[in-house]
């Protein structure tokens, strides 16, 4: 949500002087130049676009002086059309907000005017550089208003349907063709729907053809299916006209043209391709820049890639070639000539095949390919000698391949494990230890070397570091790695640091992701910051609290505070109060640029202080965080803006309770009139589309706005089943059922497979079972509708070169087992097996895939215990089982039993923080894993460190309360946030809050970070407590803290202190805990949720609606009204003194 660029308010060409044209000047027209003659005519007639034309054209060649002000003011008034500045100003305002919020207009407009005229509007746009309008007393900074222009929505949709029409006419090319791709560009590609490719130029300069073939290819990833398809015939077809080939046996396609094509290539039909002349793709092939192209084919079919291999091979290249193979870019992950294959080759093509992880769908393949090449690579050698040269093919290795492996093997191919992505967990704590054996501790340097098996080094490990080291590896490869790391290592790593050395700087050095984890504590005892070393750092909220009100103190400039990266989650309701008006209005764009970070409380403040310091000219956005009756007297001619707004926002976030935004929604509607009507109105709704009611999905959206709004749902996340039912509904109105879809509507349409049956899908699954598939692997850790995961299961299914025998398992003959590469494709469908067809899977396919089937979400608990049977069969019973097998269930771990979980080694913490990562333990469950943390490891409560505390996670719900005391303080105290997020019972939760004062002190001198630190620790505060509570302080407890307190202890907080939770925290009071409340108290919700002031008298009236008005003239730099701010934007978008 951008902050349009202050402008300044000015009739944009006139309102130079300081008042109305007093010297009159008897006969202006004889001193008036005619270009400023022709421009008054314009303005007599009210076509301010025409005029501002002119004066561009007029600027571009001659200079302005002081007094062609007065001189048109004069001409004007000789011309009966007297105007004052104010009234001049006034009209030319209401125009251009007519054409920023009416984009058809202005297309109108522009396709109206002359010849000169359109030809200075498209080289105004055509002008690349930031150049400045110099008018003397005012200066208008025209970079950045075009910028802003061609962003403003339907603006950009227009002046791109205008200049397809008539730029072709009356500039190059060439020019014509750098304009269309700015536009493209600047729209995402949204505009390349199928039917505009109709009117693309067809007589395109050679130059110009490429150029613009050159964007599309840029755009190619927006492009949806239909456009791609519509854009490659438009190639193609001019493409054709210059081919010289005569003979139907010979293709078109010259290595120049596949070139050209770049990404469109996977279009060209199979028989073409196989058409190609030798000479031609052995030419292709020798292209420096053919590597680049290839690599970027991501959505190139098997049967597509393999006829280009076939072309090539049939060249003069050698297809065993290293030089070949370097230059097949995707095209080697679907390499199949292995026939007496050479190992030294098999080898140079694996580490070609990392990429191939880049390509869309057909990922089971590749895995089948590089499983076949592994085993060449290693025919007649041991792994170990050649490990190093396998490439990101070792993921496939089971763990038993693993363990054989030695350290010097491990340590010897480093450089190449330490780039591999794709590892699994168990495997990466296979190859750390083997690689820790071999160099003996864990130093900077070798933890340097590791790379992405960072993740499986111990958080004992890390301990170990030398702490002059861990300073030097935070700032480096640790850091790098940091999502590898569990929080248990995080911990470990930061405690480990801050043990070790002056504290200060030592805090100050912890860089990025991993300053989030130091405590309000340790924060506390530094006061050495400054907001220079934070603005790279990540920061809780109690962080930022703290350090804002810290800073503060020594920092007279908000400026230089709000401009610290995230540290503008700590500014308080009391902080923006206190800011001049000045202040306010001249920082906010800090705020709006960083939106996404502010709470739902800390926006609604910012709309109170904006509308009671400067109403008219609030981002209309604001309006919906304030209560429903501001939002309602938003006029009719303020509609376009507030939706505007609105739309760029994340609505969700600003309005969380559900009837507020019920209102909200209501006041869309009504400015929409219920209707979606054209291509310009989806620009202006924006992400609002997602919210709008089923209704409006079925009968408001007009047939000429429903492929664009269309491409807007597709990205829309949470729809309500009656929006995905209206949704369905449309898409069977216009596409017909799935059984009739073509290839490209089935991709365009991938996101909605969900919303339609089994049955509905089964033609889908039979035709293109590729791409069912690849909406499968894109829905992996959700949970997709089960009719849909059946679809997926069958096709699957259908298309399986068989199950592997497993007659051998005792039970199991005849049963369809899973395979490998079942289970590969299945992704979130392996929830489809039934648990006997999951108890007869082959030992090795359980092996090869126990952390994808452990990483479903959707299985049973019947499943569940299969596997954990089947993993009993090939591991033996618990007690057996090592770290790699325990981190590599995942939720199988779910289905051990109490008596089966204290079998389990427990003694290292990263293990247990492995089973902490489920959040569906039952309390017996989880006691056994505490239990046998303990037992094993031989620490007793009192022994636990800060990282075993938050290794230990949701287990720690299940300690006794007489068990929480012995917790030392020093260790408690380092994690507090980290045990606020954790959902305990009530007893726990009053224990640790004991804890707690310790740390903090007592609840009354709690200040809004400990508050915000305490998360759900604060739901164990005692209802005398709770009512002692400062009120100002109720917007800073964590909502899930609110949802944790018991009814009978939130009914005691006070209708004052409710009416101060905040938006979100009284979104979070749940049912029981409202029906507890009493009518006062009710009331304070209710004014809560609306996002009204504590009290009622500090509420504003509602009735000075945020109208602009028309401003005066303004000196330079002063911020002007938006309206007339963004419509200045829109008229002035590219001017430009001099053509250059």
């Amino acid at each position: 949500m951008s902050q349009e660029p202050t402008t300044y308010t000015l009739f944009l060409f006139l309102a130079l002087s300081h008042g109305v044209a007093s010297q009159r000047i008897p006969d202006s027209s004889e001193d008036l130049h005619p270009l400023l003659q022709k421009m008054a005519e314009e303005i007599i007639d009210g076509s301010y676009l025409n005029a501002l034309l002119d004066l561009i054209q007029f600027q571009s060649s001659h200079v302005w002086t002081a007094d062609q002000s007065d001189r048109v003011l004069a001409y004007l008034d000789a011309r009966h059309v007297p105007f004052t500045m104010s009234s001049l100003q006034a009209a030319m305002e209401n125009h251009l907000e007519q054409r920023l919020h009416q984009p058809q207009k202005l297309l109108e407009d522009l396709r109206e005017t002359d010849t000169q005229r359109f030809r200075t509007a498209m080289r105004c746009l055509l002008e690349d550089k930031k150049g400045r309008l110099d008018l003397k007393d005012t200066i208008i900074d025209l970079g950045e208003i075009r910028q802003q222009a061609l962003q403003s929505p339907g603006v950009n949709r227009s002046l791109f349907l205008v200049t397809l029409e008539r730029c072709f006419q009356v500039l190059t090319s060439l020019e014509c063709v750098e304009i269309l791709g700015r536009l493209l560009r600047a729209s995402s590609g949204s505009f390349l729907q199928p039917d505009l490719t109709d009117r693309l130029p067809q007589d395109l300069r050679e130059d110009a053809f490429k150029n613009l073939s050159a964007v599309f290819k840029d755009l190619y990833d927006q492009t949806s299916a239909h456009s791609q398809r519509a854009v490659y015939s438009w190639m193609t077809g001019i493409l054709q006209t210059s081919s010289n080939a005569t003979d139907d046996c010979v293709s078109w396609v010259s290595a120049e043209k596949l070139w050209i094509l770049g990404r469109y290539m996977v279009h060209l039909p199979f028989e073409e391709i196989m058409k190609i002349s030798p000479v031609e793709i052995g030419l292709f092939i020798s292209y420096d820049n053919a590597t680049k192209q290839l690599d970027t084919v991501y959505d190139i079919s098997p049967e597509l890639a393999q006829a280009f291999l076939e072309r090539i091979s049939s060249s003069n290249f050698s297809m065993r070639n290293t030089s070949t193979i370097h230059r097949l870019g995707l095209l080697v992950c679907f390499y199949d000539d292995l026939e007496l294959l050479d190992a030294a080759v098999a080898q140079v093509l694996l580490h070609q095949m990392i990429k191939c992880s880049q390509l869309r769908g057909f990922q089971a393949g590749v895995q089948k390919l590089k499983a076949n090449l592994l085993d060449i690579a290693t025919e007649n050698q041991t792994l170990n000698e050649t490990l190093g040269s396998l490439s990101d093919a070792v993921v496939g290795l089971t763990y038993s391949q693993l363990e054989s492996l030695s350290p010097e093997a491990v340590h010897g191919a480093i450089s190449t494990l330490n780039q591999v992505s794709g590892w699994a967990k168990s495997q990466v704590i296979i190859l750390s230890a083997k690689y820790l054996a071999h160099e003996k501790v864990l130093s900077f340097y070798n933890a340097s070397q590791m790379g992405a098996l960072l993740g499986g080094v111990s958080t004992q490990a890390f301990r170990s570091m030398d702490c002059r080291d861990l300073p030097q590896a935070l700032r480096s490869t640790v850091a790098q790695h940091v999502s590898d790391l569990s929080p248990a290592q995080q911990q470990g790593v930061l405690s480990k640091m801050i043990e070790g050395g002056d504290p200060a700087s030592g805090i100050v050095e912890i860089p990025g992701a991993f300053f989030k984890e130091v405590s309000l504590f340790d924060l506390r005892r530094e006061p050495g910051f400054n907001p220079t070393v934070l603005k790279d750092k990540e920061l809780r909220r109690s962080q930022a609290l703290f350090l804002y009100e810290l800073l503060l103190k020594t920092t007279g400039r908000p400026g230089e505070l709000l401009s610290a990266g995230q540290l503008v989650k700590g500014v308080t309701c009391s902080h923006i109060d206190a800011m001049s008006a000045d202040s306010f209005l001249a920082h906010f764009r800090y705020f709006e640029n960083n939106l996404f970070l502010l709470s739902p409380y800390q926006v609604n403040c910012l709309a109170w202080k904006y509308w009671e310091v400067s109403r008219s000219s609030m981002p209309p956005f604001l309006l919906a965080v304030l209560p429903a009756r501001y939002l309602a007297s938003i006029p009719a001619s303020q509609c376009v803006p507030f939706l505007i707004s609105l739309g760029k926002s994340r609505l969700d976030s600003l309005v969380l309770d559900s009837h507020k935004k019920t209102s909200v929604l209501r006041r869309v509607q009504q400015c929409l009139d219920d209707s979606i009507a054209d291509e310009y109105t989806v620009d202006i709704v924006g992400n609002l589309l997602c919210h709008l009611p089923a209704t409006i999905i079925d009968r408001g959206i007009s047939p000429r706005a429903w492929l664009p709004a269309l491409h807007r749902l597709r990205d829309c996340p949470d729809l309500s089943p009656e929006q995905k039912a209206a949704v369905r509904c449309r898409l069977l109105e216009q596409y017909g059922l799935p059984q009739n879809w073509t290839a490209e509507t089935t991709k365009d349409l991938g996101p909605f497979l969900v919303l339609f049956s089994a049955d509905e899908l089964s033609p889908i699954a039979t035709k293109f079972p590729d791409m069912l598939q690849q909406t499968a692997s894109k829905l992996a850790g959700t949970l997709p509708p089960r009719e849909f995961l059946w679809a997926v299961f069958d096709s699957v299914r259908n298309s399986s070169d068989g199950s592997p025998s497993s007659d051998a398992i005792p039970g199991c003959h005849g049963v369809p087992a899973p395979s490998s590469d079942d289970v590969f494709k299945l992704a979130e469908a392996n929830a489809c097996w039934a648990p006997e067809d999951l108890l007869c899977i082959q030992e090795d396919t359980f092996i090869r895939n126990v952390e994808l089937l452990g990483a479903v979400k959707g299985f049973s608990l019947p499943q569940l215990l299969a596997l954990k049977e089947k993993a009993v069969q090939v591991w033996d019973t618990p007690s057996y089982w090592r770290e790699h097998h325990i981190v590599s269930m995942g939720r199988i771990a779910l289905a051990l039993n109490e008596s089966e979980l204290e079998q389990l080694d427990l003694s290292s913490i990263d293990t247990v923080a492995s089973l902490s990562q489920q959040t569906e333990w039952t309390p017996g469950q989880a006691k056994s894993i505490l239990q046998g943390f303990l037992d094993d490891s031989g620490y007793s409560i009192q022994d636990l460190k800060s990282f075993h505390l938050v290794g230990l996670g949701a287990t720690l719900c299940a300690m006794n309360i007489t068990e929480i005391p012995l917790i030392k303080i020093s260790e408690f105290r380092v994690v507090v946030a980290r045990i606020g997020t954790l959902l305990c019972s009530t007893h726990v939760l009053a224990e640790f809050k004991r804890k707690a004062e310790v740390v903090f002190g007592d609840p009354t001198e709690w200040t809004s970070s400990v508050l915000q630190e305490l998360g759900t620790i604060a739901a164990g505060l005692t209802k005398a407590e709770l009512r002692m509570l400062n009120k100002d302080l109720m917007p800073y407890f964590q909502p899930s803290a609110i949802k944790c307190l018991p009814d009978e202890i939130f009914k005691e907080l006070s209708a004052e202190q409710i009416a101060c939770l905040g938006p979100e925290n009284a979104a979070a009071v749940t049912h029981a805990q409202r029906q507890r409340l009493g009518t006062a108290q009710l009331q304070s919700l209710q004014r809560a949720l609306d996002g009204a002031k504590a009290q009622p008298w500090q509420d504003a009236p509602a009735s000075a609606v945020p109208t602009r008005t028309p401003a005066s003239c303004s000196p330079p730099g002063a911020p002007i009204s938006r309206g007339l701010g963004l419509g200045c934007l829109l008229l002035v978008l590219m001017a430009k003194p001099q053509w250059g």
